[in-house]
């Protein structure tokens, strides 16, 4: 979009800062979710949202390259990582994302996002289908 890298709305500024993250759960909440959803709360709905947002920009902070995260965009601008950073940074060219080097990313992706993701979201099942087994006892 000929948007400098390292500039406000430059990748992993603005959109990444926690500022944005708390403005789009807004945003979705009064869009999708006006009258809430069954079962769940505006307020834990609005939680995850923002966290659901918020993840993504940690997720890039813990990435071995780029210019780092503004988190606190628009009021601080200044890029951080964190300290640990096991990510490798996914190239942003479509021909060598499909490459060799492309194809180490995504495994490294798997084993530090999907693999940990998948397992959390397992759980969250299976606590969900014990609470629902437990209520019908009762």
């Amino acid at each position: 979009m000929g948007i400098p890298y390292g500039d406000f709305w430059g990748h992993r500024g603005f959109t990444h800062s926690l500022v944005f993250a708390a403005l789009l759960a807004g945003v979705i909440m009064i869009v999708g979710f006006r009258s809430g959803v069954p079962e769940l709360g505006r307020i834990p709905l609005l939680s995850y949202l923002f966290l659901a947002t918020a993840s993504h920009g940690v997720l890039d902070a813990m990435t071995n390259g780029g210019f780092g995260v503004a988190f606190f965009s628009p009021f601080d601008t200044s890029r951080y990582f964190l300290p640990w950073r096991p990510i490798r940074v996914s190239p942003l060219s479509f021909g060598r994302f499909f490459s060799s080097q492309g194809y180490l990313i995504l495994q490294n992706e798997l084993l530090w996002i999907w693999l940990p993701a998948g397992l959390f979201a397992l759980l969250v099942l299976m606590l969900r289908h014990e609470r629902i087994v437990a209520n019908r006892v009762t």
